[in-house]
């Protein structure tokens, strides 16, 4: 009914490390949006991400769909941009024809005093080519 991947890697951020974690091709079939699967699987996700040890969990959706995951349990991080790609050729959320918000838990102790330092910024994550946002 309702798919997603969750995806990790350590990222730099701040000039500290941090083991971040975040969701990816979120989909719900046709014949069963509207019926809460998808919330319940995205907010199931972050638990799982909050539990396996994370720091923070980042992710990008279309602008559209920030209450959906704001009720599922995520926060928008105003001002900031998740940077795909590579370091080379980055893939920054902002870029023209995106219309993206950045979403963000922080589930550790040092990772929410660390916050703010994420608000307001460009987060790097490069993922690589492949799939270049996550």
């Amino acid at each position: 009914m309702a798919v997603l991947d969750v995806l990790s890697k350590d990222i730099e951020h701040g000039g500290r490390t941090y083991r971040a974690s975040g969701l990816s091709a979120v989909v719900t079939g046709a014949a069963h949006r509207g019926s809460g699967h998808g919330r319940q699987l995205v907010a199931a996700a972050r638990e799982v991400i909050a539990q396996s040890g994370a720091d923070v969990g980042l992710f990008t959706c279309d602008r559209p769909l920030r209450g959906f995951y704001e009720s599922a349990g995520w926060s928008v991080l105003e001002g900031s941009v998740l940077v795909g790609g590579t370091p080379d050729a980055p893939f920054p959320g902002d870029r023209p024809g995106f219309d993206k918000v950045t979403l963000a838990g922080f589930f550790t102790d040092r990772a929410k005093r660390d916050a703010e330092a994420f608000r307001h910024s460009r987060i790097a994550l490069f993922p690589g080519e492949i799939d270049r946002l996550w």
